[in-house]
């Protein structure tokens, strides 16, 4: 069950303006109906006071009408609302008139004066403030606002009216109008400018993405290019050489499968470093983006010295929590810390804000649990309290990846690597001779030329450093 205000949570910032704007202008159409409608109550006869009432609250809401479509027409979703211009101002002479023909002509006394003589200046200035909503130009909001108030001596000068009154009359119009349609146009300018900047942050976000597309396709060009035309010039000098019966042509297609393997490597470095996150980059980034956001972001801890392996794991951390404190909820603070405390880093990501809800988390918290768990990690998410909502990641520091198993035991300054599971194959005890991976000595065989402690591998030694089916030193690389 949703709990009550939850509506107005679930709203963006932009959304949340807008609704304050709207609903400002329609307590415009209340508090024109409590100030000249209820005092008519004791002041008038009960005929002349039901008419006046009626014509302050169908004024009122015909306000309230035109100020929401001018909303709609300023935001792009209708056209321009002519036709409710002309009906306001029109209804607004009316009033105004039958206000000053009362005040003239009608019943006698003090209170049918004050009633009548207040309905008629305050119909004047709110029809003025909301007819400027409906205007962009500035010469027509001055336009509007002198006119309402000559307007004002128009219809009060030839219905009786002393001229000092008149011209009070026509001051206290312009006054008023003039305040009230500056605020309308300075509501309509702060909506017009929140939703420009939320359109320009979603722009920067889009922007950065395509960027990231753009380096991505300009290292793989870089890569693939050079490697691909060197390809294709020796595979066609191969087969002119096999149709001549030239043995080079083995040569050539040998040096074919050389660049491809290199291509392959190549390629892997460039998808690896784009998949990688270092954690200190996105730390700054999480930061720079909560604080445009409006949100007081906090960073603190060092995540320097910690392997490759964890800072990419953790900085996918940091981005989806990011993401998340943008996305859900109205956070106006959010904490980030990195500490390391028993063999381990701990990073914590807490913010306020945040809406109840129900399950486990979405998509992208189950994949950052796949992601941790890749280096022997747990992710912990969920409600801290009143609002806040706490994401906890813990990953050891002691263990590295390598071919997606953990090594226990490391690597010794002297090569020698002591039970530990490479790629799900067991090494125990090999030594590795002079600490060299592809293209070194491995148990005093050549590992280029698939020859490992005296065993033959079937493919060498591949780019992650995994042999397959070869004998190191007594110990099964699988």
């Amino acid at each position: 069950m949703r709990k009550p205000g939850g509506w107005w949570r679930r709203k963006s910032t932009p959304a949340k303006v807008e609704t304050y704007t709207r609903w400002s202008f329609h307590f415009f159409a209340l508090a024109e109906v409590a100030s000249v409608g209820l005092p008519l109550f004791g002041a008038m006869p009960g005929w002349l006071t039901a008419l006046m009432l009626v014509m302050v609250i169908g004024h009122a809401g015909t306000c309230a009408v035109t100020a929401s479509r001018a909303l709609d027409w300023t935001r792009g979703r209708r056209e321009q609302p002519v036709h409710m211009l002309w009906i306001l101002g029109t209804f607004t002479f009316a009033v105004a008139v039958t206000a000053v023909a009362i005040t003239e002509h009608g019943p006698r006394g003090e209170d049918v004066d004050t009633a009548a003589g207040g309905i008629f200046a305050v119909v004047l200035i709110f029809g003025a403030g909301v007819t400027a909503l409906g205007v962009r130009a500035r010469k027509r909001v001055l336009a509007i606002v002198s006119g309402f108030a000559a307007g004002a001596g128009v219809i009060a000068f030839p219905l009786g009216m002393p001229a000092p009154a008149t011209l009070a009359a026509m001051v206290g119009v312009l006054l008023g109008a003039g305040f009230l349609a500056f605020t309308s146009i300075f509501s309509v300018w702060l909506l017009t400018a929140v939703y420009e900047l939320d359109e320009a942050r979603e722009t920067r976000a889009r922007l950065a993405v395509a960027e990231e597309r753009l380096r991505f396709g300009r290292d793989l060009h870089d890569v693939m290019g050079r490697n691909l035309a060197v390809i294709a010039l020796k595979s066609e000098l191969a087969v002119q050489l096999a149709r001549r019966g030239r043995q080079e042509a083995v040569d050539q297609m040998t040096e074919v499968q050389r660049i491809a393997r290199e291509t392959q490597r190549e390629v892997r470095d460039v998808v690896r470093g784009y998949r990688e996150a270092d954690l200190g980059a996105e730390l700054a980034g999480a930061r720079g983006v909560l604080t445009a956001a409006g949100i007081d972001c906090q960073v603190t801890g060092e995540p320097s010295g910690l392997p490759a392996e964890v800072q990419s794991a953790l900085g996918w951390v940091v981005r989806e929590a990011t993401t998340n404190v943008l996305r859900h909820g109205d956070a106006k603070r959010c904490e980030v810390a990195v500490r390391k405390e028993e063999g381990r880093v701990v990073l914590t990501v807490e913010n306020d804000g945040a809406l109840t809800a129900s399950g486990s988390g979405g998509s992208g918290l189950a994949g950052l649990r796949e992601r941790l768990a890749a280096v022997a990690g747990t992710l912990e998410a969920g409600p801290a309290g009143k609002g806040v909502f706490r994401l906890v990641a813990r990953v050891p520091v002691t263990a590295a990846v390598v071919g997606g198993g953990v090594v226990g035991d490391g690597v010794g300054d002297d090569g020698v690597t002591g039970g530990g599971v490479v790629g799900g194959g067991v090494v125990g005890g090999g030594v590795v001779g002079g600490g060299v991976v592809g293209g070194g000595v491995v148990g005093g065989g050549a590992a280029d030329d698939g020859v490992v402690g005296g065993g033959v591998a079937d493919d060498g030694v591949v780019d992650d450093g995994v042999t397959g089916g070869g004998v190191v030193g007594g110990g099964v690389v699988a």
